[in-house]
């Protein structure tokens, strides 16, 4: 789903709203909110600040569903498979909290977050990796959009 001018209109908070809802199993996209907003009287800073924290805490939303280790609980919330669930735990499981980074990825981020959870990793480490991945893919798109502007 694009997030139109309603969104935009919301200034700060609302690229925070987006950035989180956009994190979950909500099939909704930050990117391109945060782009048309990197063109409007906002500090690019801000944008990459305040995208980079709603993103990160609406991925911890889903370790969050994780970590709550229900799978028929989970199933019912999200739709997912219980017995995927836990192959998606089983294929995290090698690279631990380090699969944080790739949280930022389309279809497969959820998921991965959710994974991290069941496996229970430390949510401190799994916070940050994830900051750091959903946060450097944030900064390339701004820093592509600087270098075409």
């Amino acid at each position: 789903m694009e997030l139109g001018p309603m969104w935009e209109g919301l200034g700060l908070p609302g690229l925070f709203l987006a950035s989180f809802l956009a994190a979950t199993v909500l099939p909704l996209s930050s990117e391109a909110l945060l782009a048309a907003m990197a063109m409007g009287p906002w500090s690019w800073t801000a944008l990459w600040a305040t995208a980079s924290l709603g993103n990160t805490l609406g991925g911890l939303s889903s370790y969050g569903l994780g970590r709550l280790g229900e799978l028929q609980r989970l199933a019912r919330w999200t739709g997912a498979d219980p017995a995927k669930a836990m192959a998606w735990a089983e294929r995290m499981r090698p690279f631990g909290a380090w699969a944080a980074l790739l949280c930022w990825l389309p279809v497969v981020g959820d998921p991965i977050a959710i994974a991290l959870g069941l496996l229970r990793t430390d949510p401190w480490v799994t916070a940050l990796l994830m900051f750091i991945g959903k946060a450097a893919r944030y900064a390339v798109l701004l820093g592509a959009l600087r270098a075409v502007a």
